[in-house]
């Protein structure tokens, strides 16, 4: 089976791409393009998937850079590979040519960023914390220091949770009501005292009140579509004991 990758023309012409999980060598809980090394799937077939995917965005498997997600808003700058172990931080930003910077996720949001006129791109991890510890903007701010002009980015959250999948507690309200009444919006009723959350509308709502130029959704439910995505919450669902990585690269 070939690689399925989603892209948006927002990002054009630079090359992208939010892969699903199609296209993969991977076997087992992890079928299909599994490209996280901190999964329990075999490194021989994570580094064989992740070399697919260096072909398909034409460069040397080096050259995609990754960081160590950890759910925060630390950013990385980053002028050439990285040697040895990669720095703990959820986004990484370059205007250094030929490189590839990624991100993986399992029903947080990808987002890949581009100002096209100042040749700076960025990728970050945001899931519901980072998202509202601020790492879109520190990402934006950090895309600024390298020559960006923040109402020229474009800015793609690719396939994530959605918000009739996203059942959360009342607890979790509380965090985002703690930094603003107005986040309450991005809440639905659910069953007895559950709740439904919307993180991609909140991620758009924290990229549009930042200043970019655009921004958009590509409309993708990791849970929902099982034979193209992998979803840490349906995993856990299931009573599985692990789960596939998706990647998604931008390329300058």
């Amino acid at each position: 089976m070939t690689l399925e990758i989603l892209t948006s023309d927002l990002l054009s012409p630079l090359r992208h791409g939010f892969f699903t999980r199609r296209g993969g060598a991977s076997s087992g809980i992890f079928d299909g393009l599994n490209c996280g090394y901190g999964s329990s799937d075999q490194s021989e077939v994570v580094a064989l998937n992740r070399k697919r995917v260096a072909d398909a965005m034409d460069v040397a498997p080096e050259a995609m850079i990754g960081v160590h997600q950890v759910h925060s808003p630390e950013v990385l700058t980053v002028d050439g590979p990285i040697t040895g172990d990669r720095p703990k931080a959820d986004a990484i930003v370059t205007a250094t040519p030929g490189l590839a910077l990624t991100i993986l996720t399992a029903d947080c949001q990808p987002v890949l960023f581009a100002d096209p006129d100042a040749n700076v791109i960025g990728a970050a991890h945001a899931g519901w914390r980072g998202a509202l510890d601020g790492v879109l903007e520190a990402t934006l701010a950090a895309m600024e220091a390298l020559g960006a002009k923040r109402n020229n980015v474009r800015a793609v959250i690719g396939p994530s949770i959605s918000q009739r999948a996203y059942e959360v507690g009342p607890e979790f309200l509380d965090a985002f009501i703690a930094e603003s009444p107005n986040n309450a919006r991005f809440f639905a009723n659910g069953q007895d005292d559950r709740l439904q959350f919307d993180l991609p509308a909140f991620g758009l709502n924290r990229l549009r009140s930042a200043g970019v130029g655009q921004a958009e959704w590509t409309r993708h439910c990791t849970y929902s579509d099982s034979d193209r995505f992998y979803s840490y919450r349906r995993a856990t669902h299931a009573k599985e004991a692990d789960y596939g990585r998706l990647i998604s690269v931008i390329k300058l």
